[in-house]
């Protein structure tokens, strides 16, 4: 079995390896050739701690396994480690035996980034050119890098319930040698692309917060009774998945569904898009929405892809097992 420790990871991975890793098994997993497990999610009474297991296969590119982790909200005050901690074991497909374990912290950060990164390439405006971010904490930054990959942006606006978090992504615009410009949420009618990563169970980016054509990445709402956007815009939107019984379950359209503004029959899966049997947004007035929720086979992905950089470099531990 192959170890790569989570301090390895920064110096594998890079942004491009993450979107292609996640824009291929989105693909796949809308061919049917890849599926996610069912979610276990657990408060587990300790710590106030949220602990859980994502799992899936993907025939196309063979990979089996499972990313274990969760929430330990006192971490960082308490014992100096990060509060999201995770870890990702893959398993050989034809013979059940563990073939490496992964270290899991930057990877969700990589993966959750890229998945919005290839909305933005498949459904926004290829004229868009300001990007506006809802949120502004550790995975905004994240967030924004990936995204300004995929299009010509002049301009970062951005909003946070804590405006004193903003310069985490102002550093970021300016590195990208990108003006940043901190808004109301009425600003954001400005934004051609608006990505929003928060925590909350409450809505912030309301209906009229969106000007027509804008592209919308939901990428915080991954437990039911999260919420981040007001299902009116949802119902307002064309909306995109990962996976449509998450999306629907404990993404950001479980409140428009449960609202009885849209079903099931509403929401396509991104990979429809990347493959061509979808043809995603079909006009520069329509608002598209990907509502990311998070699926245990993009984990996997990434994890395989950095076993593979691994091995090349070197980098891997074998251990007997």
């Amino acid at each position: 079995m192959l170890l790569v420790p989570e301090r390895e990871i920064a110096n594998l991975m890079t942004l491009e390896a993450a979107f292609d890793a996640v824009e291929e098994v989105f693909a796949a997993m809308a061919a049917k050739d890849a599926y996610n497990f069912p979610v276990i999610r657990e408060a587990i009474g300790h710590e106030d701690a949220l602990y859980g297991f994502k799992g899936g296969f993907d025939r196309a590119g063979l990979t089996l396994g499972l990313k274990a982790g969760g929430y330990w909200p006192n971490n960082l005050e308490k014992f100096g480690h990060i509060n999201h901690q995770s870890t990702v074991f893959l398993f050989d497909p034809d013979t059940g035996m563990p073939s490496a374990m992964v270290g899991g912290n930057l990877l969700t950060a990589l993966r959750t980034a890229a998945a919005s990164s290839v909305s933005i390439k498949h459904l926004a405006r290829p004229d868009a050119r300001v990007i506006g971010m809802i949120g502004a904490g550790h995975q905004s930054t994240f967030q924004l890098r990936a995204a300004l990959e995929q299009r010509r942006f002049e301009k970062v606006i951005g909003w946070n319930y804590h405006p004193e978090m903003l310069p985490n992504i102002e550093k970021v615009a300016n590195e990208a040698g990108l003006p940043f410009e901190a808004v109301t949420l009425d600003g954001m009618q400005q934004a051609d692309v608006i990505i929003s990563i928060t925590s909350a169970f409450a809505p912030s980016l309301m209906a009229e917060h969106v000007s027509p054509g804008c592209h919308i990445a939901c990428m915080g709402t991954d437990t039911k009774g999260k919420q981040e956007v007001e299902a009116a815009l949802i119902a307002k939107g064309t909306v995109f998945t990962d996976e449509v019984a998450q999306s629907i379950s404990i993404g950001e359209a479980q409140h428009a569904v449960a609202d009885g503004l849209i079903t099931s029959n509403d929401i396509t899966e991104l990979g429809a898009v990347i493959n061509g049997t979808h043809a995603g947004r079909s006009s520069d007035t329509e608002i598209t929405i990907f509502d990311g929720t998070g699926v245990g086979l993009q984990d996997l992905s990434v994890a395989a892809k950095v076993v593979d950089l691994a091995q090349k470099r070197g980098i891997a531990i074998e251990v007997d097992f």
